[in-house]
């Protein structure tokens, strides 16, 4: 019988069968991509499939599945044990993952199909998403721009925490120049997919560390029901001295300072907001290189006030909130902030 979704944790190895721009767009958390069509080859059955009839795009894709399926015989699985149990998927849990499956059993292999294919999970991970935030508590590290949340959080996760860092997860620190330089952000799918591994890993019995995020982080919308739960939450507020997270920005966005253009493009998008006379204030101090002051003009004139409206919206102060003042940003004064946020919260 195929296995499902629940059964995901049972294998030692789950093979994605699918192309790789399928696989690349999302896929089961840990699986290898074994692709037994590539992506030309997927459109060219597809193509005759529609153009031509349901024959001979079956007996060109039948060719050439049992050419790749070949290959990774004599790659892949030359030297792997006959125990290793394994579990294969496609699009549906159709043909392609059937035609792997079927040949490894013949083999010997421990090997099963997934039921439903990768659509099956991806149902799993909407719904699972829709009722896990729910049962954890969690600690929302809070504080203005450049106050370390993530360097925390790392620090958190350090001492042995459970940390669900978003911002790593969608490969974007959450603000206009938030991008990480050679790094697109991951597809909303994929990025649903590690926010729900990740969640279904914690334990509910321990609370869940998590910086106070908007809506969305870069382009990727946050989940409804975690951006729910999390403004629901307890806050840990971090106060941290305007010099030291001018330092600590200057340091997580040093890749700027190569690539002044990229920064005078990011911030002509807040004319509208701010006025092309600040703008062009801003622009002089990138000239000049006056990275020190740029930073400082940006928190003091849009970063703080768009933080503390938005806190104060989002995650207005409570009675049960926490508030942990340093002046040390660097990683032995986060990890002692760390050990003393975990003894307090």
């Amino acid at each position: 019988m195929p296995a499902t979704v629940a059964d995901l944790a049972a294998f030692d190895e789950i093979i994605d069968v699918r192309s790789p721009g399928e696989f690349a767009e999302d896929h089961v958390p840990g699986a290898i991509n074994l692709p037994v069509l590539d992506d030309a080859e997927r459109e060219r059955v597809g193509t005759l499939y529609k153009q031509v009839s349901s024959f001979e795009a079956k007996k060109v894709g039948a060719a050439l599945v049992s050419r790749n399926i070949a290959q990774h015989l004599d790659t892949w699985f030359a030297d792997k044990p006959k125990s290793y149990r394994r579990l294969v998927y496609c699009w549906r849990g159709g043909s392609r993952s059937g035609s792997l499956t079927h040949i490894l059993q013949k083999v010997g292999f421990a090997a099963m199909q997934l039921d439903g294919g990768y659509k099956a999970y991806r149902r799993h991970v909407v719904a699972e998403l829709a009722q896990l935030p729910a049962l954890f508590s969690y600690r929302v590290v809070s504080g203005p721009t450049g106050s370390g949340k993530s360097r925390l959080l790392q620090a958190l996760a350090d001492q042995g925490a459970q940390v669900l860092d978003l911002e790593a997860l969608a490969a974007h620190r959450g603000s206009l120049l938030g991008a990480l330089p050679d790094h697109p952000q991951p597809s909303h799918k994929s990025f649903y997919s590690t926010v729900g591994f990740a969640l279904s890993r914690f334990d509910p019995t321990r609370p869940v560390f998590v910086e106070s995020e908007s809506k969305k982080v870069g382009a990727l919308r946050v989940p409804d029901a975690l951006i729910t739960a999390m403004r629901a939450s307890r806050c840990l507020r971090l106060e941290v001295p305007l010099a030291a997270r001018i330092r600590l920005l200057t340091e997580d966005y040093v890749h700027f300072l190569h690539d002044p253009e990229t920064i005078k493009r990011q911030l002509g998008f807040l004319t509208e907001l701010r006025g092309s006379e600040t703008i062009a204030e801003w622009e002089a101090l990138v000239n000049r290189e006056a990275w020190a002051e740029l930073v400082t003009a940006l928190l003091e004139q849009h970063y703080d006030p768009t933080y503390l409206r938005s806190l104060s919206r989002n995650y207005a102060p409570s009675a049960n909130d926490l508030t942990f003042r340093t002046e040390d940003v660097s990683s032995t004064g986060l990890q002692q902030l760390a050990r003393e946020i975990l003894s307090a919260a």
